[in-house]
């Protein structure tokens, strides 16, 4: 009876490894799971005011998960508005300035049209409406000289204020990269700093991490490259707690223009070769992937 036992235990051990094995083998080729990470620095200077980030949490794209202070900046932008108003102050009133030559010139233009009724009329000579042209003359160019030098100063003005204005978009520019917003629709898979701390121009904060679209890179040999395509549908499969396999629909997404030799822990379905080919193949994770897990691809 013992004996028995035994021999059913055995063939039940030889039974799983078999099953094991036409599973591995069933597969094309192997790898490992990753995601499109994306490391993000601080683009400012300053104290870490608030920094709402939490590892394992996912965010949306453009969410507000921190802020730098702000202060400088501010005070900056606040001097620039001060400066810009002080030149516009500085703005010549050209129509007052000039309001005084124009009402001579009109007086002149009236007088020189009475004295040439009068020389019509025989009653005045000829010197006193040359003496009211050539008045006339120079109170014009006096008026185009004055405006041509009013519009100098005014357009120097301009100048000026509009280089501020430059100066004040290059703050504004500075002030928002204090106010921290995720790039990417993605999860927080690891944080570098913690609120309060000071951050600086280059240093990282955090790491997110695409964990919905996710891929696995295999290796695959020469003689299979013709059979497999872009954009081929695949079936990428992971192992599970009770032992069953979990498969996702999978794409091609890449494949390697040039071969390498065959990188260290990877598989292929045949033994291992000297030269192989990357493949990456995209697929949507349900949450059941995780990054760093061992998995397999089945080509179609």
């Amino acid at each position: 009876m013992k004996r028995s036992i035994f021999y059913l235990i055995i063939i039940s051990i030889i039974l799983n490894l078999n099953s094991c094995k036409n599973k591995e083998d069933s597969a094309d080729a192997y790898g490992v799971i990753e995601a499109t990470e994306i490391s993000i620095s601080s683009e400012a200077n300053g104290r870490l005011l608030s920094f709402n980030v939490e590892e394992g949490k996912e965010y949306q794209k453009g969410e507000l998960l921190g802020c730098i202070d702000t202060m400088v900046y501010s005070l900056q932008i606040q001097q620039l508005e001060a400066s810009i108003k002080a030149a516009l102050a500085k703005r010549p009133d050209m129509p007052v300035q000039i309001k005084a030559l124009q009402d001579k010139l009109e007086t002149l233009q009236i007088e020189h049209s009475r004295i040439q009724n009068l020389i019509s009329a025989q009653a005045a000579s000829t010197q006193k409406l040359d003496e009211i042209t050539a008045e006339i003359k120079i109170t014009q160019s006096q008026i185009d000289a004055i405006k041509s030098t009013l519009g100098t100063t005014n357009t120097s003005i301009l100048e000026e204020v509009e280089a501020i204005r430059f100066q004040k978009l290059q703050l504004l520019n500075e002030l928002s990269k204090c106010f921290l917003t995720a790039p990417i629709n993605g999860t927080v898979i690891q944080k570098y700093i913690q609120e309060n701390e000071l951050a600086y121009v280059g240093k990282p904060l955090y790491k997110m991490a695409d964990l919905k679209n996710m891929f696995i890179r295999v290796y695959i040999t020469e003689d299979m490259l013709s059979s497999i395509q872009l954009g081929g549908k695949t079936t990428v499969r992971i192992d599970q707690q009770d032992g069953e396999l979990k498969t996702f629909e999978g794409t091609v997404s890449w494949i390697s223009s040039k071969s390498e030799f065959t990188p260290k822990m990877i598989q292929t379905k045949k033994e291992r070769a000297n030269l192989v080919y990357a493949v990456k193949v995209s697929f949507t994770n349900d949450g059941s992937a995780k990054i760093g897990m061992p998995g397999d691809v089945i080509f179609k």
